[in-house]
C-alpha cells in the first residue's frame, strides 16, 4: 500500500506558533510534530511519500533527513490548489508509472491520532474493501455536536462486518452543519466525522476524477512524464477539494466507522485538550495562584505565572504573545488576519527558520546588526556566496568542519572565530556526525535574503 501525505496549509488558529515558514505539522507543540508522527504511524503499513508544496521543499527535506523518516517520495507542487489536484498528480504519476492496481491512502500531514493500534487496524480492513474498486473514507465516531466538521452519512445495514469494525455504504457527504443539525445528527446515530483520510485503488480514483473532474485530469494529463511542466501546468489546474470534486458524486464508496482518539488540532482549545489528557502533570515551570483552567504553551524556558483568573490560554514565543478565552479560540484565525494585514512578517516568519541545511534562530536586531544562531546538519554546506550590504563575524561554538573564504579553505573547530568582510564570497561545511552551531553577528545597512548572491548550492537555489 502507498501511503500520501499531504502536508500544507499555514494552521493560522494556532499562530504565533504556526506560521508561513513554519506551518502546523513542523511547529513544536509536542516532542515530536504531527509530520513526524503521522510519518512513523504510516511506516509499518507501507510505502510513504509526501505532497506539500514547493515552499516547504526545505523543511520538509530537512526534517525526512533528520528524523530518518522512512519516506520513498516527495511530490512538490509549484503553486497550492486543494486537495483534489495534489491526489490527482500522484495518481497521474503512479499511473505512468504502471502502479495502477496499487491500493493508495490518503491522510493529512497535521492530526492527532491516541490510539495508534485501532488506525493501523482500520487501514489493513479499509485497504482490503479497496481492492473490491470501493473508495473508503474512514470516518470518526462523533464525541459532540460539532459545527466544524463536514458529516459522512451512511446506510443502516453494513456492507462488510470483520472483527469488531463494520463498513457501510455512504449514503451522502454534509456540509458543516449548525448545532441544532449536528445534534440531529448525533441522534440519527449514521454520522460520522469526515477525517480527511481516504483509501482507494489508484485505477479507480483514476476513473472517478475522468468522470467527475474532467477538467481537473485534462489539465494533469499534460504533464511531462519528467515533470518538467509541472510549474507551468498545475498554477492552471482548479483548485478544489476532494470532498467537493470527487466524494460527494462518487457512487462506490464505503465509510468505516472507528475512534482512533482523533483530533484534528485546529485551535488552541484542541492542544490544551490533548496535554489536558496525555500531559496531565504541570510543568513545573508554569505557577498558578487562585485560578482555574488555564493552559500555558511556551517555546523557551520562560516561567508563566496565573494569578486570580480561569479559562485562559496563554502561548508565548520569541517575539508574540498571544492571550485568549477558552472556548474561543476558533476566533484567533481572525486575529490572524488582522495581523496579517499590519505585520505581515509576524504571521510568515518565526523566530527560528528551518533550511534544507539545518536551521537559524534570530536572536537580537536593531537598524545596524543583527545575531542569529546557526545550526548546520551533519554532512551539510551552507551556498557559497556573498553579501554586498553587510559583514559577518562567525563564532563557532560545537563541532567541527570548514570555511572557504574566496576559494581558500581553513579548518574551523569549536572556538574559531571568522571574519567575513563584505563582497567576500563564503561558505561552511560541516565535517562532523553532529552538528555544527556558529554564532553570526551581521553589521551594516540592511539584513535581507535578498542580500545574497549565490554562486554555488547544494539545494539547486541559484
Amino acid at each position: 500500500m502507498i501511503s500520501l501525505i499531504l502536508s500544507g496549509g499555514v494552521g493560522s488558529r494556532l499562530w504565533p506558533v504556526s506560521r508561513e515558514t513554519v506551518p502546523k505539522p513542523f511547529s513544536d507543540f509536542f516532542e515530536q510534530s504531527l509530520f513526524e508522527m503521522t510519518a512513523k504511524r504510516l511506516e509499518p503499513i507501507g510505502d510513504v511519500q509526501v505532497c506539500t508544496g514547493e515552499k516547504l521543499r526545505g523543511i520538509t527535506e530537512r526534517f525526512i533527513r533528520e528524523k530518518d523518516l522512512k519516506i520513498s517520495q516527495c511530490f512538490f507542487e509549484p503553486q497550492g490548489r486543494n486537495t483534489a489536484p495534489a491526489i490527482a498528480l500522484v495518481c497521474w504519476w503512479h499511473n505512468n508509472q504502471g502502479n495502477s492496481d496499487e491500493i493508495m491512502g490518503v491522510f493529512p500531514s497535521d492530526h492527532w491520532i491516541g490510539n495508534e493500534e485501532e488506525f493501523q487496524s482500520v487501514v489493513k480492513l479499509a485497504s482490503e474493501c479497496a481492492k473490491d474498486n470501493k473508495i473508503v473514507t474512514l470516518g470518526l465516531k462523533p464525541t459532540y455536536p460539532a459545527t466544524g466538521f463536514g458529516y459522512i452519512e451512511c446506510e443502516n445495514k453494513a456492507y462488510l462486518k470483520q472483527d469488531n469494525h463494520e463498513v457501510f455504504p455512504v449514503k451522502g457527504f454534509r456540509e458543516k452543519p449548525d448545532e441544532k443539525t449536528a445534534k440531529d445528527f448525533i441522534e440519527k446515530g449514521s454520522f460520522f466525522w469526515n477525517s480527511g483520510m481516504f483509501i482507494f485503488k489508484i485505477e479507480t480514483m483514476i476513473n472517478a476524477f475522468e468522470k467527475h473532474m474532467p477538467e481537473l485530469w485534462d489539465g494533469i494529463s499534460k504533464i511531462k512524464p519528467d515533470l518538467s511542466n509541472l510549474e507551468e501546468v498545475f498554477p492552471s489546474l482548479p483548485s478544489e477539494s476532494i470532498d467537493y470534486g470527487v466524494m460527494e458524486k462518487v457512487k462506490e464508496q464505503v465509510n468505516i466507522p472507528c475512534d482512533l482518539g482523533w483530533n484534528d488540532l485546529g485551535s488552541w482549545d484542541d492542544v490544551a485538550q490533548i496535554f489536558s489528557d496525555k500531559f496531565p502533570k504541570e510543568d513545573p515551570s508554569t505557577f498558578s495562584h487562585n485560578s482555574k483552567n488555564c493552559f500555558g504553551f511556551k517555546s523557551d524556558k520562560k516561567t508563566l505565572a496565573f494569578s486570580n483568573v480561569e479559562d485562559l490560554i496563554v502561548v508565548d514565543t520569541p517575539d508574540a504573545l498571544l492571550v485568549t478565552r477558552k472556548e474561543t479560540t476558533q476566533d484567533v484565525k481572525n486575529l490572524y488576519d488582522e495581523v496579517k494585514k499590519e505585520s505581515p512578517e509576524i504571521v510568515k516568519e518565526a523566530a527560528y527558520e528551518h533550511r534544507p541545511w539545518g536551521k537559524y534562530e534570530n536572536l537580537y536586531e536593531e537598524d545596524d546588526f543583527k545575531t542569529k544562531v546557526i545550526e548546520l546538519d551533519p554532512s551539510q554546506q551552507l551556498s557559497y556566496q556573498s553579501h554586498e550590504k553587510r559583514s559577518e563575524v562567525w563564532v563557532i561554538v560545537k563541532g567541527k568542519g570548514q570555511v572557504v573564504l574566496n576559494d581558500e579553505t581553513q579548518d574551523i573547530q569549536k572556538g574559531s572565530v571568522i571574519q567575513i568582510p563584505a563582497g567576500t564570497k563564503h561558505r561552511i561545511r560541516n565535517l562532523g556526525s553532529k552538528k555544527l552551531v556558529f554564532v553570526e553577528v551581521q553589521t551594516g545597512e540592511y539584513f535581507g535574503e535578498d542580500d545574497i548572491v549565490r554562486y554555488e548550492d547544494d539545494y539547486k537555489r541559484i
